[in-house]
This record gives C-alpha cells, sequence and structure tokens, in this order.
C-alpha cells in the first residue's frame, strides 16, 4: 500500500513539477534551440590523389564527415530507430510512456537503472546541455526537445543526431565512422554493418568494433532481431547478417598515406581557405599514390645503401652520416602535374620538406642549361670544346683572387666534343664553352628560364646558384616537355561543401623548340647509357638524366626524365657538411631514381618507353656513336685537326 501511495505520489509531482517549470524555462532559456537551426559543425577535409584514392583527413579536433539525410540509406534510419526510438515518428520529442516505464523501474530498484531519452532528448544532450546530472538540466533537456520538435522536421533532426553522435575510434557522425570502421560509402554499407553502427550510440567505447569486436558483433545482432521482431527485416534477411562478421579497419583518424603532400597542400592553401581543416573541403591532387609510395620507397632504399657504405670504410664515424638526408620529386612531363612528393628519408624523424624548402647548389646538374644555351645557338653534340685548365685572377673585397678550376677526375683531355664534355660532366670544357660564348650573354639566356639570382661569374657554369628540387624540378621541364617549360602543380581543384569549385592550372614558358631540345636529350640519355649516370638505368625504358656533386660531395643531384616522368633526387647533409668519401650524384642519387622508375614500370607498364623523334632531327654515325642534327644545330663540314697543349693556358 505504501508503494502504490508513494508512486502516485511520485506521478503527480511529474506532472505538476514540470508544467509549473515549463513556462519559466521557454521565458529563460527559449532560444536556445535556435542553435540548432544553422547547425554546421567542424567538418573533416578530405585530400585525394588523381584517381581519386584517399590520401588523408585533414581536421582540427573533431574528425566528422557531414551527411545530408538524402545521402543516409533508409536501412540506416530503420536500425536506429528499431534500436533507440522505435515511436520516434510518432512522439512529440519526449516518449512520456517510456518515461513512466523507467520511472516505476527506477523507483523499485531505488535506483536509476534505466533511461527513457528519445533521438530528440540526446540530440539535445550532446549539443546544448553539459552532462551533469541534475533535475534543472533533465528539465532543460524535456523542455527543449519538445521546443525543437515544433521547430524542425523528423528528418532534419535525425540529419542532425545522425552527424553529431559520437560512435567510437574518434568518429563523429555515421558517414564518418562507415568510412573509417568498413572503408565505405553509407550506400554500401551490410544489413550488419549498419547494425555495429547504430547499435554503438549507446556505449561507443565499450561496444567500438576495433576494441570489443565480439561485444560489437552481439549488440548488432540485438540490433538486427529487434529489426525482425518488428517485421522491418524478413527471415532470410536476418539469418544472412545474424553470421555475417564484417571486416574492421583499424586506422588512424587522419589516414595520412602521404605527409609531405599533406604538409604542402595546407601550406598552399592555407590563406586562400582559412577554415580548411574546419570546413569539410574535398581537395583532389595530383598526386599518385602508388607513386608516391614507389618514390618513398626509392629514396629510403638508396639513403640505406649510402650509409652501408659508408660503415664499411675504415675512418667511419657514425656522426658523419647522422644527418645525411634526401628528397625525390617527380612529376608528368607534360602537365607539371606532381605525381611523387618526397621531403625525407623518414617523416617520423625528420617532417621537415626538403623537396620545397631546401635550398642546395645543383652543381653539375645545372649543366645541361648551359649547354641548352650553346646547343640553341647553332652548337651540336659534335661541337669541339677546349678541356683545359686556365687560371683566373679577379678582385674580391679589395684583394687579388686566382681561381683554378678543375675536373672531378683531376685530370683534361685537351679537345673533345660536346656531348662527351657532358656525357663525363667535364667542369673545364663548361667553363670555357662559356668563356667562349659570353659570360652577360649566356646569363641573359639563362634568364629566359625565369632563373633568378644567377652569380654573375664563372661559377655559374658549376651550378653555384641555390635551388630546392622544386625549383629545379621547374627549370627541367623544358627538356622533359619538349621545350616548354610548365609550373609544377600539386592541387587540381578545391571542392567546398556550398557546391563551388575552385580549379587550378599551371603557367607555361616558352624555352625553345623540340628539335633543340631533344638533341639534348639524346646527349642526356647518354649520360645514364654510357656516362655519369650509367646508375639510374632501368631496363626496358630510356631515360635520359644528368649527375649533380658540388664541392667535396657536399650535395648529390640526379635529375633526369623518361618520355612522359621528371624526377629530380637529391641527398645531402642537412649541416652541410661533406657527406662520406666517395659519395656523389652518380653514386648516391643516381640509385634511387633508377629505382623508381624500375617500379613505374612494374605499376604501369603500358607507360610510354621511347622518346619521340622530331621530323627535322638528322641522324649521322661519327666515329663509334650516332650524333644527332637539326636545321640550327647542322653536322660540322669538315674535321679540323686541333692540337692543344696540354700546359695550363693563362
Amino acid at each position: 500500500m505504501k508503494l502504490k501511495i508513494f508512486i502516485a505520489s511520485m506521478l503527480i509531482l511529474g506532472v505538476l513539477v514540470p508544467a509549473g517549470t515549463f513556462i519559466y524555462f521557454i521565458e529563460t532559456y527559449g532560444d536556445e534551440t535556435l542553435k540548432l537551426h544553422h547547425y554546421n559543425p567542424s567538418s573533416t577535409t578530405r585530400i585525394y590523389d588523381r584517381n581519386g584514392d584517399k590520401i588523408a583527413n585533414l581536421f582540427e579536433k573533431k574528425h566528422r564527415y557531414y551527411a545530408p539525410f538524402e545521402q543516409i540509406p533508409p536501412q540506416i534510419i530503420e536500425g536506429l530507430l528499431a534500436i533507440e526510438d522505435t515511436s520516434f515518428f510518432e512522439h512529440p520529442g519526449i516518449n512520456i510512456d517510456a518515461i513512466f516505464r523507467a520511472l516505476l523501474k527506477d523507483i523499485k530498484a531505488r535506483a536509476m537503472v534505466e533511461g527513457a531519452s528519445t533521438l530528440t532528448q540526446q540530440l539535445i544532450k550532446n549539443t546544448l546541455l553539459t552532462r551533469e546530472k541534475k533535475i534543472s538540466r533533465k528539465i532543460k533537456e524535456v523542455v527543449y526537445s519538445l521546443k525543437l520538435e515544433r521547430e524542425l522536421s523528423k528528418e532534419q533532426i535525425l540529419e542532425l543526431y545522425l552527424n553529431e553522435v559520437y560512435l567510437g575510434h574518434g568518429y563523429y557522425g555515421i558517414k564518418t565512422a562507415a568510412d573509417g570502421y568498413f572503408h565505405k560509402r553509407l550506400d554500401q554499407l551490410t544489413l550488419k554493418e549498419i547494425a555495429i553502427l547504430v547499435g554503438l550510440p549507446k556505449a561507443p567505447s565499450y561496444y567500438a568494433p576495433t576494441k570489443h569486436y565480439k561485444k560489437s558483433l552481439k549488440r548488432a545482432n540485438r540490433v538486427v532481431a529487434r529489426l525482425y521482431e518488428i517485421g522491418w527485416i524478413d527471415q532470410k534477411e536476418y539469418l544472412k547478417a545474424q553470421k555475417e562478421e564484417p571486416t574492421v579497419y583499424n586506422d588512424t583518424l587522419t589516414q595520412n598515406l602521404a605527409p609531405f603532400v599533406v604538409d604542402e597542400v595546407f601550406r598552399e592553401l592555407k590563406e586562400e581557405f582559412p577554415d580548411l581543416k574546419t570546413g569539410g573541403y574535398e581537395i583532389y591532387t595530383t598526386i599518385d599514390v602508388k607513386l608516391q609510395e614507389a618514390g618513398r620507397n626509392a629514396l629510403l632504399k638508396a639513403y640505406e645503401e649510402s650509409v652501408s657504405r659508408a660503415q664499411e670504410l675504415e675512418d667511419y664515424n657514425e656522426s658523419n652520416i647522422s644527418g645525411l638526408n634526401g628528397a625525390l620529386i617527380s612529376l608528368e612531363s607534360e602537365s607539371g602535374e606532381i605525381l611523387s612528393l618526397v621531403g625525407s628519408v623518414d617523416y617520423k624523424k625528420s617532417s621537415y620538406n626538403r623537396a620545397t624548402m631546401g635550398k642546395r647548389q645543383p652543381g653539375s646538374a645545372f649543366k645541361p642549361f648551359i649547354y641548352q644555351v650553346a646547343i640553341d645557338k647553332g652548337y651540336s653534340g659534335a661541337t669541339q670544346l677546349m678541356d683545359v685548365a686556365r687560371t683566373y685572377a679577379y678582385e674580391k673585397e679589395g684583394e687579388d683572387v686566382k681561381w683554378k678550376p678543375k675536373n672531378y677526375s683531376g685530370n683534361y683531355k685537351g679537345l673533345m666534343s660536346l656531348r662527351e664534355a657532358m656525357i663525363h660532366s667535364r667542369n673545364l670544357a663548361t667553363i670555357n664553352l662559356v668563356t667562349d660564348i659570353g659570360l652577360n650573354t649566356m646569363i641573359k639566356a639563362l634568364e629566359v628560364h625565369g632563373i633568378k639570382n644567377l652569380p654573375h661569374d664563372l661559377s655559374l657554369s658549376l651550378g653555384s646558384i641555390s635551388l630546392s628540387p622544386l625549383e629545379l624540378a621547374k627549370y627541367y621541364t623544358s627538356f622533359a616537355n619538349g621545350g616548354i617549360q610548365i609550373e609544377p602543380l600539386l592541387i587540381r581543384k578545391v571542392k567546398a561543401p556550398d557546391g563551388n569549385v575552385y580549379s587550378y592550372s599551371s603557367k607555361q614558358r616558352y624555352i625553345s623548340s623540340p628539335e633543340q631540345i631533344y638533341l639534348m636529350t639524346t646527349i642526356l640519355r647518354d649520360v645514364i647509357d654510357r656516362g655519369t649516370g650509367y646508375k639510374a638505368r632501368a631496363r626496358g625504358l630510356e631515360l635520359a638524366g644528368k649527375t649533380g656533386t658540388t664541392n667535396k660531395g657536399v650535395d648529390a643531384w640526379f635529375s633526369g626524365y623518361s618520355p612522359t616522368i621528371e624526377t629530380i633526387v637529391w641527398f645531402g647533409n642537412d649541416d652541410n657538411k661533406p657527406m662520406m668519401k666517395g659519395e656523389q650524384g652518380g653514386r648516391t642519387a643516381a640509385p634511387a631514381f633508377g629505382y623508381y622508375y624500375q617500379d613505374v614500370l612494374k605499376i604501369y607498364p603500358e607507360i610510354q618507353r621511347e622518346f619521340d623523334i622530331p621530323e627535322d632531327i638528322l641522324e649521322m654515325k661519327i666515329g663509334k656513336y650516332t650524333e644527332y642534327f637539326s636545321p640550327i644545330s647542322q653536322p660540322p663540314l669538315i674535321e679540323e685537326d686541333v692540337s692543344v697543349n696540354d700546359e695550363l693556358l693563362f
């Protein structure tokens, strides 16, 4: 009898007290629900490669993909309502019957053993209220729920709920969880996968399939059973779903496959899109994730070989290689689109992007630009150059200085062809070529490339200018792209949530004709076939390129291209100290170039393998090798017998 009186009293209070406070809370907090009318949560930006494969998620605090109601399959709604709020479309925001049932159970147990929150109440609690357990908060929850149901449609409330709800593993919203746990779009989910997701709100951490797979399956089976009990699925669907055990992925939230790419995308777009990490953009890059991985592996393999060689030296000192690092950047020659961007051998150890921000001297990798100026003036691979030593006297800071440049080998050959001078990277022949053409004339010709800060002295011949691998890649496009320089491009387009699309393109600059550039390509092809770049070879693919090594082995480069792809590789110590003995462009950087193209062939065996030959190219056999000529760079009429004194020329 006492229990009945107590229950009756509680029921009366349950009606009178809320009724008395309802008006008070409406007047005091009536505008709070308006916040949900303009619900615009932070949304994750997604970065994709050129083929539409996701590279990474970019977000600030909460990882969330927003899904409009029309993108949410009906079966997700059914599964959610079946397990959380079956009468959702009938109640006004609160479920009176459920409240009384829960109240009776709580009274009998003399504790809070069962809740009775509708989806609307859960939404209010997650967005407008704290989780403090006070009667005033509970009253607000009821009041706000009743008010919101009069202001928004049921569909709008479901959309808000399914985008706000936390589903474990750092996933906010149903679309985010579907992608994270199952790598699927919402419309690709199976019934069992849906059941796992809609079963999570009750206890996201406890039922998270990445932590407690068996518990999540048990909870999902309860959802499936509930759907069957109320007749929303048939027996066949029920039995199939009960047996299914979906594959669950335990990814990081960022899913970052190319951290250097992601960092560079952020640097390029952060000013144009200040809300880049919270605005829910879709960024489509030029990167190929397969080639990105190939570039990373190639750089790492060459690095490990260099470290291994250093460890075999008698005077090996670990401190001498502790700063060794590298970078690789690869472009599609015709478009300038960046296919692979690797800023160090290990992002976890160093996130500094040497490919885009590291400024180093290219050494002999700059020589093709010098020689191209000569070719454009009518020189050919057969033109004879003087590979002899000279001493240059000049004044520096009021003092007389003498410069005595040398070849890497320490000797000189006398008279030799332009082709052989390039193939064997002869410093003296290059310096004498610049002297013959004229330093000022050479500088003006090089300025056509847009190269800035060119040194106004003969050190220009040896690549004394400082460039990043990205900048050098830009200038090398004139060789790889048949005479048209093209600005490297990383981002194709950005799609904003409002439907606007921002597209990006590359600027182009004419440098030389395809015929004159092809003459250089044949020379750079020989650099790999029988010169300093032989370790850059990839069987079955024509490649052209140039080694580069600066004084004392401080920097090692290999810059080159196939018929369709251009690649720049750099190695060196971050503190600008010389690398270990014997390390140079042909030994350190060239192998990484070769490894990369070997993987390119495996990934894309149908790729173009031979260089196109322009129509006006003439081939002639001169001595053991074939020489190439054009209407501008014509074959020699006679062979001159020129003898050169081996003594130093002053």
